[in-house]
């Protein structure tokens, strides 16, 4: 390792060189309160932005034990240590001159949410920040004045102020811990009073807009029903009160525009801790539920989906299923049987974002077309064998079909964002109003058979897997674009850049022609847990703009690769 006045005089040995020679600079630096590591060094000074790092022993950092108390409080830190950082870089951005990205300075922007990155990671030893710096030129001629500028004076500020536990305010790192223990408390009392989902009183659902995820301001703030409510006691916060969803079927229903979806909306975004102000920080729901719609057009490979469709008139085998090009009633079918092989225990489900003739068949329609002439068992027909042979709850929103009625074990109708239980009210109402008698072939689970297929990788194969992440909702990778629009619970684009990671690993390490997708996905989940996301990287160093994506989500990845 070199120290900082090394590096200063290879920057005033560089300085107006051709751009190239800033390559000289990757290695490690001792500045006393931190080492910095040069990664990576882009090209020329329109490029992507050269990845540089910084480490902060344990010992200097000071963060207290009860920080590092579980992974939940660890990743909250890191959370809080990033968010702090990139508030700092901020303010120096661009502040060093010249073409192109000179004097870029970025990190890893948070969400609302509070995920695993790569931009932060704390380990037994030390704390790690990584971010991307626009190295300075004058065309493509370096100037390194601006670039000691940005390593010697704004950088080591930022640094001071973001990873000393002195420099940060106290009582607000304890809060966020604080709120992360009380987070996994719920969620363990979750399983312990058998709820799918808990809302507390007085949380705030509505977002600002469709483009922002923090909350609206003069929102009506959550209520429960009294049926329903539930209290806890919390380790930190004390007493707190809300709506405890029971496992089972549960039927969100009301007008439109009532709130129905924004309930939804804030149940499938439980799946994840949300920071201090988000205003559904104890909104908290079953970590495997997955969020399901129909997907027209989406590939399917080998899955059984005999569960709802069976006898079609072309005699296809719908026990391993395949098409290019899959119907939305189709893709629902697929979805559920993946998302069992994916261990979810709920299934949230919109009426709107559903294919209609998957969810339900009424009474009427019944009479016209026999059962003899219809492959499609619905939903509804199916949504209790989940619960109690499968042991899968749903949470479903309607505003149209009251059959779903008949089957919920609980009725919540949205009153103008009000909660009202009217499970008993609508349970006699019922009687008025019977379903046709359930003539559906006897339920079984679908049997996992998708075995992922690829050819070999080539030792020259960079083009082949070049990846890259387009949005939130795609990448590629080699020639081919993986969909991921309609997997409603990726919250951040580094997720999505997660999600190429894993699967040009296992391109290259795992997909053999004989693992089945669970093989392969479960071997991926044990190398994160073990070895962090740094390990999947196809780069020699670890980037940031990583964030771990949930295991639900990388199924439902690979299930979507036309492979």
């Amino acid at each position: 390792m070199s120290t900082s006045i090394q590096l200063k005089q290879m920057l005033t040995s560089i300085n107006r060189k051709s751009y190239p020679a800033y390559k000289s600079l990757k290695g490690s630096y001792d500045f006393g309160t931190h080492v910095l590591i040069i990664d990576h060094v882009q090209g020329d000074p329109f490029a992507s932005p050269s990845h540089l790092s910084v480490r902060v022993s344990g010992r200097q950092a000071g963060f207290p034990d009860f920080c590092f108390a579980s992974s939940d409080t660890r990743i909250t830190l890191q959370d809080l240590i990033l968010r702090k950082f990139e508030e700092q870089i901020r303010s120096y951005s661009f502040r060093a001159k010249g073409s192109g990205k000179s004097g870029l300075i970025t990190s890893t922007v948070c969400g609302q949410e509070i995920l695993e990155r790569t931009a932060c990671e704390i380990t037994a030893k030390e704390v790690i920040l990584r971010f991307c710096v626009g190295f300075p030129a004058n065309g493509r001629t370096i100037n390194a004045q601006e670039l000691e500028k940005i390593l010697f004076d704004f950088l080591p500020v930022c640094v001071k102020k973001a990873l000393y536990y002195k420099n940060l305010n106290p009582k607000e790192v304890e809060a966020a811990i604080f709120l992360a223990e009380d987070q996994a408390y719920i969620r363990r009392e979750l399983k312990k009073r058998n709820l799918a989902a808990f809302v507390a009183d007085n949380a705030i659902l509505p977002r600002q807009s469709g483009v922002s995820q923090k909350p609206m301001k003069n929102s009506v703030p959550f209520s429960s029903p009294a049926s329903l409510r539930v209290e806890m006691q919390l380790p930190h916060k004390g007493t707190i009160t809300g709506m405890g969803i029971p496992v089972g079927i549960t039927l969100i229903a009301g007008g439109g525009y009532h709130g129905k979806s924004t309930l939804l909306n804030a149940l499938e975004a439980g799946v994840y801790n949300h920071i201090r102000g988000d205003g559904r920080e104890y909104v908290i729901t079953d970590d495997t539920a997955l969020k399901l719609r129909s997907e027209d057009g989406r590939f399917i490979k080998d899955v059984d989906i005999s569960m709802f469709i069976n006898d079609l008139p072309n005699k296809k085998d719908t026990h391993c299923f395949s098409t290019l090009d899959a119907s939305g009633s189709t893709s629902q079918a697929a979805g559920i049987a993946e998302g069992i092989e994916a261990g979810i225990q709920l299934l949230l489900l919109d009426e709107d974002t559903s294919a209609t003739n998957f969810m339900v068949r009424d009474t009427f329609m019944q009479q016209v077309i026999s059962r003899e002439k219809e492959p499609i068992t619905p939903f509804l027909e199916r949504a209790g064998d989940l619960f109690e042979q499968a042991g899968i709850s749903t949470i479903l929103v309607a505003g149209s079909s009251g059959a779903f009625f008949h089957i919920a074990d609980t009725i919540i109708q949205m009153d103008n964002y009000h909660a009202l239980d009217i499970t008993k009210k609508v349970k006699a109402m019922c009687k008025d109003f019977p379903l046709t008698a359930s003539d559906a072939s006897p339920f079984h689970l679908p049997q996992a058979k998708r075995i992922m297929t690829a050819p070999p990788v080539k030792r020259d194969a960079y083009k082949e897997l070049k990846l890259k992440t387009h949005s939130k909702d795609s990448f590629s990778i080699g020639k081919e674009t993986v969909d991921l629009r309609y997997i409603e619970q990726l919250a951040d684009q580094e997720q999505t850049a997660a999600l190429g990671e894993l699967l040009k690993y296992a391109r290259e390490h795992l997909i053999d022609n004989k693992k089945t997708v669970s093989q392969i996905v479960e071997a991926l989940e044990t190398k994160l847990e073990n070895q962090g996301l740094g390990s999947v990287c196809s780069s020699s160093y670890t980037p940031c703009g990583l964030a771990r994506p949930r295991k639900q989500e990388i199924y439902s990845c690979f299930n979507r690769y036309r492979r």
